[in-house]
């Protein structure tokens, strides 16, 4: 019982630089072991590395990072491909101007991770203002030792 805390705290230290203090709630169960809080770890910098590529409208990580069939569901329910989400970044009309991302919580199921969080963020799409607070899961896929994000929905809260 003392090495699986031991690892869990090894897990929200390490995390902690990555998002300043944001919480991150790393498993949902109490036990793991070394692999999954590396994998754990492997997803929470996928996590802030998607937002820094957001805040700086970079289409190159969605190219690399987004699978071929991925899908996203807007707040609206409207179903954008990766080539629309590409082209969006390289366009400018996709805009964020700030994203704070809390209550992570990151769940694995062999090659496949599910992330749950908040985000609060302010933006603008193609002129319109669609600031702020957010759920949303993103499901990212472990392909050839490489993870792709396959799906991403996000729902507007109070």
């Amino acid at each position: 019982m003392i090495n699986k805390c031991l690892v869990l705290l090894f897990c929200v230290l390490a995390a902690l630089p990555a998002f300043c203090a944001q919480r991150v709630a790393l498993h949902p169960r109490t036990g793991f072991d070394s692999e999954e809080a590396e994998v754990i770890r492997q997803i929470v910098d996928m996590e802030r590395q998607a937002k820094e590529a957001s805040l700086r409208r970079d289409a190159e990580f969605s190219l690399r990072t987004l699978a071929e069939d991925y899908v996203a569901i807007t707040p609206l329910g409207q179903v954008t491909t990766k080539q629309e989400s590409v082209s969006a970044r390289r366009s400018g009309q996709l805009r964020y101007e700030s994203m704070n991302v809390t209550d992570m919580v990151v769940r694995l199921y062999g090659d496949t991770a599910v992330v749950t969080a908040r985000a609060d963020v302010k933006g603008h799409q193609l002129g319109e203002d669609f600031s702020g607070p957010y759920r949303y899961t993103r499901v990212w896929v472990r392909r050839n030792g490489h993870w792709q994000a396959v799906s991403y929905q996000a729902t507007v809260t109070q």
